[in-house]
């Protein structure tokens, strides 16, 4: 067995890759083949982790970094046979490791991770892009992209994501889209249409708690056209994963096999933070796709309710 580390040096602002290197040369010492591989473009730990993974070797891969980082892993080790794919949180959000509640903070020792148990886990397809955690389109996606440009000034993680709402709320919220879920069609003003793996994303929101990302089932959020106002009184709700409480006019939470969105302008779509462009999205479900290991115990469904 090979242990691959892909490290992203831009992550958590390139205070992490020594540290992993450090790790990767203790498990060495134990007698472990370890390799590192730091990415030196966006799309490196993609690349990288499809050409190792094409030689054929039994692999464990760590994407060492955010949830960019692991997103990019994933696409390359996703249905292969012969890797199976962790992460080692060097990045501000690390939104998918917060599925596995106090368990989150082990995956910072590759020493708990390098013998770890796995767990076969579901993936979102879309437009062939594979998606772990919360594919979103709408003010959620606009949000996501706009943080990208804050995160050049010092204002740190939370003040990026701020400064971005507050521009994305400046504007109209809603856009005009056909919707389709399973092949019934609705076209009208949305705010949002979230479909959901798992249960985090943007720093801290959990729109669906019971989402669990190896039941073979997605949730799809559904915000129609609401007003600022609204909005905002409203979203602390629908962070806090009370969508229930919510007005069965504004928002609707499905199940179903499959979303496609449709519109003539080109809409934002993120998949576990990487924003895309287009004009149609389609979402389906990639029922146990992945195989992902873990500290020994932990479980990807402990903050699940």
């Amino acid at each position: 067995m090979r242990h691959i580390f892909l490290i992203n040096p831009r992550a958590g602002r390139g205070s992490g890759a020594a540290r992993v290197l450090e790790m990767a040369d203790r498990l060495t010492r134990r007698g472990l083949s370890c390799t590192c591989v730091v990415t030196e473009c966006p799309g490196g730990a993609e690349e990288a982790a499809r050409r190792l993974i094409r030689e054929g070797n039994p692999l464990r891969l760590y994407a060492c970094g955010g949830d960019g980082t692991l997103h990019e892993v994933v696409q390359a080790a996703a249905g292969a046979p012969n890797a199976a794919v962790t992460a080692i949180p060097l990045g501000t959000g690390n939104d998918f490791l917060k599925n596995f509640g106090p368990d989150a903070r082990r995956f910072a020792d590759a020493a708990e991770l390098w013998d770890g148990d796995e767990h076969l886990l579901d993936l979102i397809d879309c437009n062939g892009r594979l998606c772990l955690t919360i594919a979103c389109t709408g003010a959620d996606a606009r949000v996501a992209a706009a943080v990208d440009r804050f995160r050049r000034l010092p204002l740190g993680g939370r003040g990026s994501y701020l400064c971005a709402a507050a521009a994305v709320l400046s504007r109209p919220l809603s856009q005009r889209w056909t919707v389709s879920m399973d092949g019934t069609k609705e076209t009208g003003d949305f705010t949002l249409v979230s479909v959901c793996n798992a249960r985090h994303y943007g720093g801290g929101s959990t729109p669906v708690p019971e989402a669990r990302p190896d039941d073979g089932i997605l949730h799809a959020v559904t915000v129609r056209k609401v007003e600022r106002r609204t909005f905002i009184r409203l979203f602390p709700a629908y962070s806090a994963g009370r969508h229930r409480d919510l007005p069965p006019d504004l928002i609707r939470v499905t199940t179903p096999k499959e979303v496609c969105i449709r519109a003539d302008a080109p809409f934002v779509t993120c998949l576990d933070g990487e924003c895309f462009r287009w004009r149609e999205a389609r979402l389906r479900l990639s029922s146990r796709k992945l195989r992902f290991f873990a500290p020994a115990g932990a479980d990807p469904n402990a903050t699940a309710r």
